[in-house]
């Protein structure tokens, strides 16, 4: 009988540590759900943190999908970030990865620039998705 109230108890403990999906989009937040994009190979979601008209002027090619594809991400760390005062954030990212062709493991170095938008309050990146043909 103590047992299931210690199970019962661990149970709502663990219910009310989970996330409901309220969770406010803060300039951190932002940051790391794209870090999470890119740590994943999900590189089509992490189009979605491009500046809008950047994104419009230069949408995503075949090609540079196709390079995307060719990889697999170990490693996302940043580095160093500086908030500006206009809210824009600049970060410096070391990104590992393998070639899935070669299974040989590199590095880049991937400066980001982040533009703050005041009508959507919220951060957006103008600095473009890694440059995967960093050597």
């Amino acid at each position: 009988m103590a047992w299931s109230r210690v199970l019962l108890l661990l149970s709502l403990l663990v219910l009310a540590g989970c996330p409901d999906g309220s969770r406010k989009p803060t300039a951190d937040n932002l940051l790391a759900d794209y870090g999470a994009a890119i740590r994943w190979n999900e590189f089509d979601k992490a189009v979605d943190f491009l500046d809008p008209a950047q994104r419009a002027a230069e949408p995503l090619t075949d090609l540079e999908r196709e390079r995307f594809k060719q990889v697999q991400v170990t490693g996302y760390e940043v580095k160093d970030r500086e908030i500006a005062a206009d809210g824009g954030v600049t970060q410096t990212v070391e990104i590992r990865l393998v070639n899935r062709n070669t299974q040989i493991e590199r590095s880049l170095i991937d400066h980001q620039r982040w533009r703050f938008d005041p009508a959507a309050k919220r951060l957006w990146l103008s600095s473009g998705l890694p440059d995967l043909s960093q050597r």
